[in-house]
């Protein structure tokens, strides 16, 4: 077939004043011309077919994923396949009269493939890794980690196959070496292979993923996750820095995650206030009166009227504040806190809501408020809490009760005074 082939060049040729011969350069440089127009028209074919019919599906299709699949040119890729196939085919056999070029470009092209298909597969995966980061599944899962793991492991399959090709060797050949250099790969990529490694922990335990808010002092990092690859975790912290944590560290050191309160859709606000114990006291009837006009308290003083009376009428000598029970202002002030937190429209009903009373100190009685702001965003949250506290000191008076505050020098300039 081949030798006719040549002879019919070699007509053709001589019908055009070219005198050849059949087994001579001139042929075969026609035929490796004639190898190179088909494989263009091969490539115009597909490219212009195929892959633009493709487009114009992908296009109109109502579907997201396959404009990035678009974008990153992946049809475009695999279709220059199509050339390289048909010249690793065709070349060869048109250098038939020439061994040793006909091997050496045998091997070019076979290698040519390889890195051809390496690139198309990598956009591939490139496109896979946005999908799943619109569809959000690298929420759940490193996706990155995998396809840089994958990208990584490609690579050195191509690189063994490409010397092998180029050796005219077997790849178990030179796959039998790595077992020599394994020292040295493990010392090259040992943060590559403890990330690998940390990233399945991740991953399996859903320690970590993107845009979690996680919060690691040895490392300066307090923000949201950015990025999660295969030896690194990128966080954005709150200042707008970028802080870099190796992936083992969040394996082998401890940190904190708040995705717990960002999916429950409450952020806990603990913070207390001290009250003076000079101020603490019983209720007069004239204070009684006076706080039984608040609307958070009417429904109060009325249960806890009737209780103490009933409990009064049986005791003697009751007119002495020690034999009877009354009502106290830091008392009546944590059931008012209590219902103004209960109607406050800023705070999650459904998850703890307390005010307590703590041990008592040297700074006086702690007052603590515990609750859930309905909003976990933080401008928000720190209005909300700082919106209840500013309420909290000024309604403190209204109760005969005060902050307690360290003096100030300009407090013991006036005592000598």
């Amino acid at each position: 077939m081949d030798q006719e082939l040549r002879a019919f060049i070699s007509q053709w040729l001589a019908g055009v004043g070219i005198d050849s011969q059949p087994a001579d350069g001139v042929s075969t440089s026609v035929m490796v011309l004639a190898c190179f127009i088909v494989a263009f028209i091969g490539h115009y074919l597909v490219k212009r077919g195929v892959v633009s019919t493709m487009n114009i599906v992908i296009l109109r299709s109502k579907v997201t994923w396959d404009d990035i699949f678009m974008r990153y040119r992946v049809l475009e890729k695999f279709a220059k396949l199509v050339p390289a196939l048909i010249l690793n085919i065709l070349v060869p056999l048109a250098l038939t009269e020439h061994p040793l070029t006909s091997s050496l470009a045998d091997r070019v092209l076979d290698v040519s493939i390889i890195v051809l298909f390496v690139r198309a597969v990598y956009s591939a995966l490139d496109a896979a890794n946005e999908i799943a980061d619109v569809n959000l599944v690298s929420r759940r899962l490193p996706i990155k980690s995998f396809v840089q793991l994958f990208k990584l492991f490609m690579f050195f399959v191509a690189i063994i196959i490409s010397i092998s090709v180029l050796a005219d060797q077997s790849p178990v050949y030179f796959l039998s070496g790595l077992g020599v250099a394994t020292g040295l790969v493990m010392l090259v990529f040992r943060d590559t292979i403890l990330g690998f490694v940390a990233g399945i922990q991740l991953a399996a335990n859903r320690m970590v993923s993107t845009d979690d808010w996680i919060q690691m002092d040895k490392y300066g990092a307090d923000g949201t996750v950015e990025e999660v690859s295969l030896t690194t975790v990128k966080v954005r912290n709150w200042d707008k820095t970028i802080t870099m944590i190796p992936a083992y560290a969040l394996v082998s050191d401890a940190f904190k995650n708040w995705r717990g309160m960002s999916e429950s859709g409450g952020r806990r606000i603990k913070r207390s206030v001290q009250i003076d114990i000079q101020t603490i006291g019983f209720l007069t009837a004239e204070d009684q009166e006076r706080l039984s006009k608040i609307n958070y308290l009417k429904a109060y003083f009325a249960e806890k009227s009737q209780e103490i009376d009933l409990f009064n009428a049986q005791v003697s000598d009751a007119d002495m504040l020690v034999n009877s029970r009354n009502l106290t202002n830091i008392g009546t002030f944590r059931a008012y806190m209590l219902e103004y937190l209960r109607q406050h429209d800023k705070l999650h009903k459904e998850m703890t809501l307390m005010v307590r009373q703590l041990a008592p100190t040297e700074s006086g009685v702690p007052i603590e408020i515990y609750i859930f702001a309905n909003d976990t965003r933080w401008a928000f949250y720190e209005d909300i809490q700082a919106d209840i506290f500013d309420h909290i000191f000024a309604v403190l008076p209204t109760f005969g009760l005060k902050v307690y505050q360290r003096p100030t020098g300009a407090d013991i300039r006036s005592l000598q005074g």
